[in-house]
């Protein structure tokens, strides 16, 4: 791809049954026409709905816009010509099985990074009735929990996810959303986008280490100091390659090093593994969603039962958060 010009992009998916291609778009957005839109295609059925309510409901004020019918949010990618920055959004495209990803054309030279990442944070790799027989006990669970098509819901900054999920520990979805938008405003990188709404994006860890003292930096935004050194701690083990959120990493072995942080139990483990490296057979046993779907277990008693839905853990989480409604 080096040279080409994003008109004339293609480029082979590394699902090997979907082709993917850009084309400019100047429909998207009457004040951003120098617009690329990439397609990837995913295997039917496909609840893109879930997701978007998903990701709504946890979208970060400066960072990401979720409507009724896409997700959108500012980008900063390092490539090895440096990095670069701009925005991205993606919508559904259901008569053709396929997601259309349009994003400025100040990030066509990292078109496959962003691919990658999509593909991750809206699941689209997965073979949704191989998750359905896997978990064909959780409607004996929770009559009407299981929907073929669900998915999981991953990230497209994992260092900003995972940061998010310590933020989240022991506090509502709205508080810890609070917090996260504080430290963007506060610490976040501005990136013009020349969308409304979409200003910044989450301190990467370089920065997140460059402060001060991080626990007087976020302690005045209200954050507490053992959740500041969770974070400096998650930052400085990113920075050094002691934590690797990449796909070929071995999810278990991140998983023990994430707990080997004093603040870090297997709540924080576990959905880290599940959001920010999609891994398919995390269980939160003592997460309130899961509490509230299956009332009366005792947390051992879930984590029991989970054991006839591996290897699809994480699909059932998400379809016991589902199962709640709003």
């Amino acid at each position: 791809m080096e040279g080409a010009e994003p008109d004339d992009m293609a480029f082979e998916d590394s699902n090997e049954d979907t082709s993917s291609s850009m084309r400019k778009d100047s429909h998207t957005n009457a004040r951003v026409p120098e617009a690329i839109t990439l397609m990837l295609g995913y295997q039917t059925p496909y609840r893109f709905d879930e997701l978007l309510s998903f990701f709504r409901v946890r979208a970060l004020e400066g960072v990401e816009i979720v409507d009724g019918a896409s997700y959108a949010r500012a980008a900063r990618i390092d490539s090895p010509s440096g990095t670069v920055q701009g925005w991205m959004r993606i919508t559904d495209d259901a008569k053709n099985s396929r997601l259309m990803v349009t994003m400025s054309e100040s990030l066509a030279a990292c078109a496959p990074q962003v691919s990658n990442r999509v593909r991750r944070m809206f699941d689209t790799d997965c073979d949704p009735a191989a998750v359905a027989k896997g978990l064909a006990a959780l409607d004996d669970a929770v009559p009407g929990a299981l929907r073929e098509g669900t998915r999981l819901p991953g990230c497209f900054n994992p260092f900003e996810t995972a940061c998010r999920a310590v933020l989240g520990q022991q506090i509502s979805v709205v508080a810890a959303n609070r917090l996260a938008a504080r430290i963007v405003d506060r610490y976040g990188m501005p990136v013009q986008t020349d969308v409304e709404g979409l200003s910044h994006v989450w301190p990467s860890p370089a920065e997140v280490l460059a402060l001060d003292n991080i626990e007087d930096a976020f302690g005045e935004l209200g954050v507490i100091k053992t959740r500041s050194r969770v974070i400096a701690e998650i930052a400085r083990m990113t920075e050094a390659g002691e934590l690797d959120f990449g796909r070929e990493a071995a999810i278990e072995e991140q998983m023990e090093r994430l707990q080997g942080i004093k603040g870090v139990g297997p709540w924080t483990a576990n959905y880290i593994a599940m959001r920010a490296m999609s891994y398919p057979d995390a269980f939160l046993e003592t997460d309130a969603g899961v509490k509230h779907a299956l009332p009366d277990l005792t947390p051992k008693q879930r984590l029991e039962l989970a054991e006839k839905w591996r290897p699809w853990r994480s699909y059932a989480v998400v379809s016991l958060w589902n199962s709640l409604g709003e």
